[in-house]
């Protein structure tokens, strides 16, 4: 089992930046692929972005490819998501996700998910 907490969102202006944190307990991550995972209000939830296990494979929605950077630190269990030039249209809850080995971007194929922590860009 799996345990995944996020941190670090807030209020922030556009073109700002915010950069999550999702913690880990009950298991190392090593061999876990993690992603990020976002819900608006009334839309479903969408793919971010993703990592594979061994942080070799990485993987970004177009929009917010260029902006955004996911990056995984095994030895401390955590994944990280820094976000850069923030809009208002990234305004959502961002949740965080495993699976074992490989990274994809279909939500239902990651099996361990975090509480989520709201981030909200004002124009």
């Amino acid at each position: 089992q799996v345990q995944l907490l996020e941190s670090g969102g807030g209020l922030v202006q556009a073109g700002g930046s915010l950069r999550l944190s999702c913690a880990a307990s009950g298991r190392t991550l090593s061999n876990y692929a993690l992603g990020w995972f976002r819900q608006a209000p009334g839309k479903e939830r969408e793919f971010v972005t993703a990592i594979g296990a061994f942080g070799g494979s990485t993987y970004y929605a177009d929009s917010v490819k260029g902006r955004f950077t996911i990056s995984r630190d095994n030895a401390k269990n955590t994944l990280n998501l820094q976000m850069n030039s923030l809009k208002p249209e990234d305004t959502a809850v961002y949740y965080c996700a495993a699976r074992p080995i490989i990274a994809t971007m279909k939500a239902y194929e990651y099996e361990y998910w975090g509480q989520g922590t709201q981030v909200t860009v004002s124009s």
